[in-house]
């Protein structure tokens, strides 16, 4: 088997439109689709990528109001990575996280490349990794 890569990657919140704030309008994800958990129709699934949605690019949220708050432990995502073009980038976030009001852990090296580790406003933990040889993500244009 042939393995290309991922197609998305769903996490859990306990509120839709403050996931929806920090996700498109902190992050500048775009919003790609909204729709219901096809197990559950009264729950949300919100789905995020970048500005032309490529496919890899999704991450997803079901909306689980009384959702408790995430523990470290097993049965949770580690961390969800998302990649920005380089150093100058991680500074703009570093910057931009800590205006959101975003736990930042700081700027580190992991496998030879710069990260900047961050908890989204539910404790989900995030990572911009630079990718200097990716296509031009992380840096919003004005």
């Amino acid at each position: 088997m042939n393995v290309n890569g991922i197609h998305h990657v769903s996490a859990l919140t306990a509120n839709a439109q403050h996931n929806l704030d920090f996700y498109v309008k902190g992050l500048g994800m775009k919003l790609i689709k909204k729709s219901v958990n096809q197990d559950e129709p009264t729950m949300y699934h919100l789905f995020y990528g970048d500005e032309v949605a490529s496919p890899g690019s999704d991450l997803t949220f079901f909306e689980i109001p009384m959702l408790a708050r995430r523990r470290e432990g097993t049965n949770c995502i580690s961390a969800v990575s998302l990649r920005v073009p380089g150093e100058q980038a991680l500074e703009f976030w570093k910057k931009r996280l800590h205006e959101l009001g975003a736990e930042i852990d700081g700027i580190e090296t992991r496998a030879g490349r710069s990260v900047l580790r961050f908890l989204d406003h539910e404790g989900q933990n995030m990572m911009l990794v630079v990718d200097e040889k990716g296509k031009d993500h992380g840096v919003p244009v004005k």
